[in-house]
């Protein structure tokens, strides 16, 4: 059972790298990194992100993310703003320059995507996010047994 679970892992990391590498590529021409895209995506919907969300989104530590926006607010993509309902907190939104930016990007994400996405059959690609969602619900959410570290601390009590 351990070495499945090991296959999982290794398939699931292989896939999100090859993945990754893909959309750099498509990304490259327009010298963006994959985490700059999924910032400027998720700040597509005009609302307006805080940085912990856009953190979370862009799978980067609050310190590294900081760092990304401030590459993206110096090249007019990005502004900060106070939040009207938490003075304490700071809102990013595109420029409209970004706006232009992140359509121009959107379409080279999708024309890649089509490249590969016929490869799974429509019905395989829906059940696979189906399954990859409940998975990554699961391991969010603690619904996954203990760790053996835990266990072994567990037992030592």
């Amino acid at each position: 059972m351990a070495r499945r679970s090991v296959e999982l892992l290794d398939l699931l990391t292989r896939a999100e790298r090859l993945a990754a590498r893909r959309m750099q590529a498509a990304l490259a021409e327009f010298d963006c990194s994959v985490e700059a895209w999924r910032v400027l995506d998720l700040l597509a919907d005009g609302e307006g992100h805080h940085m912990t969300a856009l953190a979370d989104h862009a799978f980067l530590p609050a310190p590294t993310l900081t760092k990304l926006v401030d590459q993206l607010v110096d090249q007019n993509l990005v502004f900060r703003r106070i939040d009207p309902a938490d003075r304490r907190r700071v809102l990013a939104h595109l420029t409209p320059r970004g706006m232009r930016r992140r359509q121009l990007l959107a379409e080279a994400v999708r024309t890649d995507r089509e490249a590969w996405e016929p490869l799974l059959a429509a019905e395989d690609g829906r059940q696979l996010a189906v399954l990859l969602d409940r998975l990554t619900s699961a391991l969010q959410d603690g619904g996954v047994s203990r760790s053996r570290a835990e266990r072994s601390a567990g037992r030592a009590r």
